[in-house]
């Protein structure tokens, strides 16, 4: 391997004047590497710390905590057709919600490309620059306070280098996808990730809780309304879903209704965020009946496949192997063993194996249904 590359010089912006300044040359079909530092603490959304950027042989570092970048940004990134160079970029795109609410208008994500080259499923960034540049990074910073000011220049080296070597990984990946005619399944999985940032939170998230699977189809109707409660009221107050409901109460509470709004009270103690105005009108929902028109929209439970079903997934997975090998891709990049339990259990197409997957697996999956 190489010998570590020094860390080039970055712009240290904190004022929307200069922000302008440095989006300013960046034309409309431009590629532009960007990632973020955030932190995770007592709030839902993700702390928004520090923004890199990359373009054109300059490197900027923009402090959001200074002023408000948003219209900047969302009008370079946002409204034209810029493309963003982002490694795993789902928990950047979360951070940076608040800034770009639609997102990026194009996503260019490199541990997808990655996998769609042949690279391996899930690299790492580390990994990833190692492959293609042959440099180390230094990631001895990734558990740093990146709220606190001023950075340590580690800080500011290591936030430099996740971004320098963005646009020589992006060429490279580029021409591998084009070479192996992959490049379009790997824009389709971008434009995804980037619907799935944008949506405003999981309109099933009972589907996730499998101790309810056996439950009468009211009761999961039920749970789904706590749980779609739960998401919003976590968002508007900004603190951890746990915080305000634990998975656990939020079961016992829509297998076992509470009494009274004393009854609550006692059982919600302990949940940090759920507090008298959350309980009062937590207990509200939960004795408001359940509609036909809640249970029909609630998609059931997967259980835990069993006899025939459980034969049937293990023969679909002989079949994803064998696609996955003649499609010379990972195999949980075609098709996750989640997908398999939900195609089985439900005989519903799943939404997370659209488009090309489907075109590719379902005429060969539909007949080994139990």
């Amino acid at each position: 391997m190489d010998a570590l590359s020094p860390v080039p010089a970055a712009d240290w912006i904190d004022n929307a004047a200069a922000l302008g300044a440095w989006l300013g040359d960046i034309p409309a079909d431009a590629a532009v590497g960007m990632d973020t530092e955030f932190m995770r603490r007592d709030t839902f959304y993700p702390q928004l710390a520090l923004l890199q950027l990359s373009y054109g042989g300059r490197h900027a570092l923009v402090d959001p905590l200074a002023f408000d970048a948003g219209t900047l940004l969302d009008d370079t990134f946002g409204k034209r057709a810029v493309t963003s160079i982002m490694h795993s970029a789902s928990e950047d795109l979360e951070a940076l919600a608040p800034l770009l609410p639609r997102g990026p208008h194009t996503l260019f994500d490199t541990q997808i490309a990655a996998a769609y080259a042949g690279m391996g499923a899930g690299l790492s960034y580390r990994a990833l620059v190692a492959a293609v540049i042959g440099d180390d990074l230094d990631k001895g910073e990734t558990r740093s306070d990146w709220m606190q000011r001023p950075l340590t220049p580690s800080q500011l080296a290591y936030a430099t280098l996740d971004v320098v070597h963005l646009h020589r990984i992006h060429a490279e990946l580029v021409s591998r996808l084009q070479v192996r005619g992959h490049f379009s399944w790997f824009e389709e999985d971008c434009r995804r990730l980037l619907a799935r940032a944008a949506s405003a939170g999981d309109d099933q998230p009972q589907r996730s809780v499998r101790a309810a699977a056996e439950w009468p189809n009211e009761r999961q109707a039920l749970l789904r309304r706590i749980l779609r409660w739960r998401d919003t009221t976590a968002r508007k107050l900004d603190r951890p879903r746990p915080w305000l409901l634990d998975e656990t109460l939020a079961l016992s509470l829509a297998n076992n209704l509470p009494h009274s709004q004393a009854d609550l009270d006692t059982r919600g103690r302990g949940q940090r965020a759920l507090r008298s105005a959350q309980r009062q009108e937590l207990f509200e929902l939960l004795h408001q009946s359940v509609t036909p028109d809640e249970v029909a929209a609630t998609l059931p439970i997967p259980g835990h496949p069993s006899g025939e079903a459980k034969k049937a997934i293990t023969a679909m997975k002989t079949v994803v192997d064998a696609i996955s090998l003649e499609l010379d891709l990972p195999q949980g990049l075609v098709c996750a063993r989640r997908n398999l339990d939900e195609y089985v259990v439900s005989g519903q197409w799943p939404d997370g194996l659209a488009g090309w997957r489907r075109q590719a697996l379902e005429p060969k999956l539909a007949p080994l249904l139990p």
